[in-house]
């Protein structure tokens, strides 16, 4: 039987969290414990961007988590969320400054597709104090030096390559 359920990779409050949905595992035998139903359960959290599950026997089950990668923020309903690296949307109260607001309203894929662009640019997405979404699928960008950066619809990996020779 399942004695310690071991989760690392969180802090209190979210490890908490995810072992009170664990518990209902516990003494079942290590033996015949069914994967698919703890990976169901640990999808479930919106924060976690990967996982890896070991069983030690005879009565250990241990989980390292990896945590998501907090990259912007968004409004919907009145509502903060992060936008996680994993594409999950998490409701916050309050929330991390050092991030870019996202205004519109965003294709969180859309956004993911720009942030990679970003990445792979030498443009520094840290710079980035605000994120303008257009129903065109256009973005503006602007920075924390108040520059708005009007990109197209298409070609954006060449605009930001021109926009680094300019800038």
């Amino acid at each position: 039987k399942i004695d310690n359920i071991k989760i690392y990779g969180l802090g209190e409050l979210d490890k908490s969290k995810i072992y009170k949905d664990l518990e209902s595992f516990k003494d079942i035998n290590l033996f015949f414990l069914e994967k698919q139903k703890i990976l169901e359960v640990i999808k479930s959290f919106e924060i976690v961007e990967s996982f890896f599950i070991f069983k030690n026997y005879p009565s250990d089950l241990n989980i390292k988590i990896k945590k998501t990668e907090f990259l912007a923020i968004i409004k919907k309903d009145n509502t903060n969320f992060y936008i996680g690296s994993n594409g999950n949307l998490i409701k916050t109260e309050n929330y991390l400054s050092n991030l870019p607001i996202i205004f519109g309203e965003v294709n969180i894929k859309e956004f993911l597709r720009l942030k990679k662009i970003i990445d792979n640019s030498n443009f520094r997405y840290e710079d980035i104090q605000n994120l303008y979404y257009f129903k065109s699928k256009r973005w503006d960008i602007q920075t924390k030096d108040d520059l708005v950066i009007k990109l197209p619809i298409d070609e954006l990996k060449s605009s930001f390559e021109i926009l680094m020779k300019i800038y």
